[in-house]
């Protein structure tokens, strides 16, 4: 039988990095639910051994039950009934199965009917899900919006709402409007305070909202009247079972068929408000989104593999001229590029969720009491760590998923453009990864602050006095070569003191940062275990080197003045 997680050890090295054993520490408070609960981890080894049986359980069930039923939640989707969604019939299968093997709520608290599971082992398991059916990964993976809840709701919201998601309740997260999509300081959802009934009412049109007809939604609307920007926006909780929000309509997607988007149509809606007013945008959303971007990270290494996968088997299978095409050096280019960049990928996702835990963990602690100078400190820096690799994490790995899938396509010829073959489907819903949660672009912005203020070539630099086997040892001078291109690179741009020729470089120097922070973290793992990553760490090395040059030729000898070139009349 398949098996997502033990067929790809990758992910079990991943699993057992070094900064596991301080998560578990601060996310255990020294497993002081040992006592209360039968199924907490008595110590480090339980708590690891925990992570490794449920990724186990989520890998057979992705590698077959969503596996068998994904082609068929391709070809049925979901349907529109009166006002409702009802889901494909393998996706209904799919959500029964998850739900019985305890995979809901996995990272709230236990005292909820959580596992209280860190950020990491739960993001293999959306990378797991992901890599069978991407659709249906978005529906189980929404899921982490409850952390948003549990993050800066109040006790009697988390009491009520929490466990439902911990017994299979599914949620939503209601940005996007027709005239607000990457701008969402332009949300006009219209949030109205019922003194009568007191409570909130909620009136207008969500648009493209991925599992639109979930049981619970985070909700942003704009609560201050007279205002047009984010500092009139709140977040809410609405709850289905409430009533008057209605599905206006299911849209006709090119991938991810499984997962409904719909577009939503709320009346008078009652809903709570999370948190304080008027800090929805500023605060909230920004907590939301950095979580859905680690998700939709996790969800593009999943097609990636499933793509590699399809690559590999049909270049084995199918012979030209006497012999398999995998021994084809053109093909063997392809295949061994496609898997560095997917090692590499997946070793930015992992560092990425393991700071984003060590800082969350912290932040759970300090609201049951003050941290120690040291614990403030640890916070401080895991977070601006985090929040640093998240963009570089899911733009890099979302498109490194959009090119995976191409070259799978590529190496299947003919047979690749029939939907015959599963690599079709895969394809089609990698394309979206780049898209939602904040397009490549996107990624960009909030990326770019990270490389003027110095923090990424911080990263390099130390990096680079890290251990790295004798073997790889060229390429570790290279790497240090990369980080000077970059460093005079970002010089040049910051001295010009313009903007538009900052903007035009912004991408081509967040690439080049991306690329050469993944590329010293596949040295520190080849340097474990050169089995698994030696050969991805030599290709990625060349793919990077290339990579970075272009970027360096195309900033340098780029001028302000040459930026009118660029635009359009």
């Amino acid at each position: 039988m398949a098996n997502n997680y033990t067929d790809h050890p990758e992910l079990r090295f991943e699993l057992n990095h070094p900064l596991m054993k301080r998560i578990v520490e601060l996310k255990e408070r020294d497993f002081r639910d040992k006592d209360a609960y039968d199924y907490a981890p008595l110590d480090f080894d339980d708590a690891m051994d925990n992570f490794d049986r449920v990724l186990d359980i989520t890998g057979e069930l992705a590698g077959n039950t969503i596996a068998d039923n994904a082609e068929g939640v391709d070809l049925e989707g979901p349907h529109h009934v009166g006002d409702r969604v009802n889901y494909a019939s393998g996706t209904a299968r799919n959500l029964d199965a998850m739900v019985k093997a305890g995979l809901n709520g996995m990272t709230m608290p236990r005292r909820y009917g959580g596992l209280n599971f860190p950020i990491t082992p739960y993001t293999m398991c959306a990378e797991l899900v992901a890599a069978s059916d991407a659709g249906f990964g978005n529906i189980w993976s929404l899921q982490d919006c409850i952390e948003t809840l549990y993050e800066f709701g109040d006790e009697d919201q988390h009491s009520r709402f929490i466990p439902r998601i911990c017994e299979g309740e599914t949620m939503s997260m209601d940005l996007t409007e027709p005239d607000a999509g990457s701008d969402l300081q332009s949300v006009m959802l219209k949030a109205t305070f019922d003194e009568a009934e007191n409570c909130w009412r909620l009136n207008g049109v969500k648009r493209f909202i991925t599992n639109g007809d979930a049981e619970l939604h985070l909700v942003l609307a704009r609560s201050e009247e007279g205002t047009t920007d984010g500092r009139g926006l709140s977040m809410f909780i609405y709850d289905k079972r409430d009533g008057g929000v209605n599905v206006r309509r299911i849209e006709n997607k090119l991938g991810i068929h499984g997962s409904p988007t719909c577009e939503l149509v709320y009346k008078n809606a009652k809903a709570e408000l999370v948190g304080e007013r008027k800090l929805g945008l500023i605060k909230y959303v920004m907590a939301l989104m950095n979580g859905a971007r680690l998700g939709i990270a996790a969800q593009s290494v999943g097609i990636s593999q499933a793509a590699y996968n399809e690559g590999l088997a049909y270049a084995r299978d199918r012979e030209q001229f006497g012999k398999a095409i995998i021994e084809f050096p053109a093909v063997q280019d392809m295949l061994a590029t496609m898997k560095a960049k997917l090692d590499a990928g997946r070793a930015l996702l992992y560092q990425c969720a393991r700071y984003v835990d060590i800082y969350k963990a912290l932040d759970d602690i300090a609201r049951e009491r003050k941290l120690t100078p040291e614990e403030r400190k640890e916070q401080k820096l895991y977070a601006k760590l985090a929040d640093s690799l998240t963009p570089l994490a899911k733009g890099m790995n979302s498109e490194y998923c959009n090119q995976n899938t191409y070259d799978a396509i590529q190496i299947h010829g003919g047979s690749g453009f029939m939907m015959d073959y599963p690599i079709q489907r895969y394809y089609r819903d990698a394309r979206i990864t780049s898209i939602y949660e904040g397009t490549t672009q996107l990624q960009v912005v909030a990326a770019i602050r990270y490389v003027t203020n110095g923090a990424y070539l911080a990263q390099m630099r130390e990096f680079e006095g890290a251990e790295v086997s004798a073997d790889y040892a060229a390429i570790s001078d290279k790497a240090v070569e990369m980080a000077n291109k970059f460093e005079e690179a970002v010089a040049r741009v910051k001295e010009a003191a313009d903007q538009n020729y900052h903007d035009l470089c912004a991408r081509h120097l967040v690439e080049m940062a991306a690329d050469i922070i993944m590329l010293h973290l596949l040295l520190h793992n080849a340097t474990a275990n050169a089995e698994l990553f030696g050969k991805s760490v030599k290709v990625y090395a060349r793919h990077a080197e290339a990579d970075v040059a272009k970027h360096y030729s195309f900033i340098t000898s780029l001028t302000p003045a040459d930026v009118a070139d660029y635009a359009q009349a």
